[in-house]
């Protein structure tokens, strides 16, 4: 196995060079995003991007996979899974699908997910969460995806948090899903050259519910519920829009500006925003890192109180932007 900095650095470069030949592709193919109404930038933007990040990470799960004697169930799950999701995201990036559609794509995803850390762990609890998440993190991190760095640089930091936690291949892996998000940052932030497109940012969040599926099966029991908190600022936000979105009788599936996160990036900048929430996930990593030594209880009271908090933030900062 290569050192941690050559892993790193090969993997962070492969997704420069792909984000920049995805990025000829786009505009050869005017893969466009307009603005608009319903989007938060003011130029006419490459989209797709993540395509890059996608096949550097099944890249590097595949020879993470190969290079064990006996192949273990949740590769045969996430790597498939992954690339499903990605390949729909791609679809949908070129000629827009209905929205159950992807959800119906996604769920066979997920699915392959959970009997993947079935089999792994031989228990139902891993199966179910990992269902649970994938189908979760991968909406919520389209959902998110709406200003510049957002949503990669908050998947760099989850993905930095559980290499923290994992160990073995899974550890290699989130470095590798860590050093794809470095390789992308650039071209997408402050300025953003190109964007991540449905392919990028639903294959992220798949990506982060295997490597929540992997770590569940890892750590103690008592400290299962702290991996929930790379998540914490992203779920509040897409959490609580959507519910308002619902309660209202909005289409919560269409295209919006009413985020948190767009809302404050219409007055404070795409850039602000962008640091101040990596500068909240942080924290909340350091709770997650900080707590290794506690009892379930504990565990999730930590977790209760860092949701709690968060929360009231989002609705202080929402009270404060009503237009």
């Amino acid at each position: 196995m290569p050192g941690v900095y050559v892993w790193v650095g090969l993997l962070a470069a492969g997704t420069a060079a792909g984000t920049w030949l995805a990025r000829y592709y786009a505009l050869r193919g005017n893969l466009m995003d307009q603005p608009g109404d319903r989007r938060s930038h003011a130029v006419a933007t490459p989209r797709g991007g993540g395509i890059a990040i996608v096949l550097v990470v099944l890249v590097a799960g595949l020879y993470l996979m190969v290079r064990q004697v006996h192949m273990p169930a949740l590769w045969l799950g996430f790597l498939p899974g992954l690339l499903i999701v990605a390949g729909i995201g791609w679809w949908d990036d070129h000629r827009p699908l209905s929205p159950w559609l992807r959800l119906a794509v996604q769920a066979v995803a997920a699915l392959m997910l959970a009997v993947g850390a079935g089999w792994h762990s031989g228990h139902w609890l891993p199966a179910v969460v990992a269902f649970g998440s994938a189908m979760v993190l991968v909406n919520v991190w389209n959902f998110m995806d709406g200003i510049n760095g957002l949503a990669v640089t908050q998947a760099g930091l989850a993905a930095a948090g559980y290499a923290a936690v994992l160990s073995g291949d899974w550890y290699w892996l989130a470095l590798g899903l860590l050093a794809a998000c470095a390789g992308f940052l650039p071209f997408n932030f402050p300025k953003a050259r190109i964007f991540l497109g449905d392919v990028g940012s639903g294959a992220l969040g798949f990506a982060l519910a295997g490597l929540l599926a992997a770590a569940l099966v890892s750590v103690p029991a008592a400290t299962a519920p702290l991996l929930i908190l790379p998540f914490c600022v992203f779920l509040v936000d897409a959490g609580f829009t959507l519910a308002r979105r619902i309660l209202c009788n909005e289409q919560w599936w269409a295209p919006h500006v009413t985020h948190v996160y767009q809302r404050a990036a219409r007055r404070f900048g795409h850039t602000t925003v962008t640091l101040v929430y990596a500068t909240l996930s942080a924290v909340t990593l350091a709770l997650m890192l900080g707590w290794s030594h506690v009892t379930l209880s504990q565990s999730v009271w930590v977790v209760a109180v860092a949701y709690l908090v968060v929360s009231l933030c989002w609705f202080a900062v929402r009270s404060g932007l009503r237009d």
